[in-house]
């Protein structure tokens, strides 16, 4: 196995995970600060594993196969947990079209891949910006530092919600002459 810098930021947001759901269910009046913070120490490496990998010409397949694995799990186990927490239709909402997304474009990607056209389904600003939107909502809902700052995660999650519908519906047309030839 390769290793370097970003597959180190990687493995590490890969220990955060545990470390996040413990600090989640603590019992004490600051560990919804702490879960809130491990999660975005995650957020921010998954940003800087990516940098790293590009800028230090350090990009390896296991790397890039690693690396989406890392961001999903954190990003899919913070919305389970938020929406046993929240146990809200309005929450519920949104987490549900951000985890079938997941789904449907991983499925799409690997399927691309498979006929070698992974590049139609490459990252693009729609998706930076929703992960941007997303992270920080989640950080926001996890916090519950006050009201106001519940009230904006939401806002938020309901923008990055459009947004990670809009991402998965380019994602489709842009693979749909490949996806309907017979």
């Amino acid at each position: 196995m390769p290793f370097n810098l970003p597959i180190a930021l990687t493995l590490f947001r890969l220990f955060l995970v545990p470390v996040f759901i413990v600090l989640f269910y603590l019992p004490f009046h600051w560990a919804a600060f702490a879960a809130a913070f491990a999660f975005w120490l995650a957020a921010i490496t998954d940003a800087l594993d990516g940098y790293a990998a590009r800028k230090l010409k350090q990009s390896t397949r296991f790397g890039a196969f690693l690396d989406p694995v890392a961001d999903k799990l954190m990003v899919v186990l913070a919305l389970l947990l938020l929406v046993e927490q929240y146990s809200s239709i309005w929450l519920t909402i949104p987490a549900v079209i951000m985890v079938g997304r997941e789904i449907v474009i991983s499925a799409l990607r690997e399927w691309m891949a498979e006929i070698g056209k992974r590049g139609v389904v490459a990252v693009s600003w729609v998706g930076k910006y929703k992960t941007a939107l997303q992270m920080t909502a989640i950080v926001g809902l996890i916090w519950q530092y006050n009201q106001f700052m519940i009230y904006l995660a939401y806002f938020l999650l309901y923008i990055a919600a459009v947004l990670t519908f809009w991402s998965m519906i380019s994602y489709i047309k842009a693979a749909w002459e490949d996806l309907t030839q017979e």
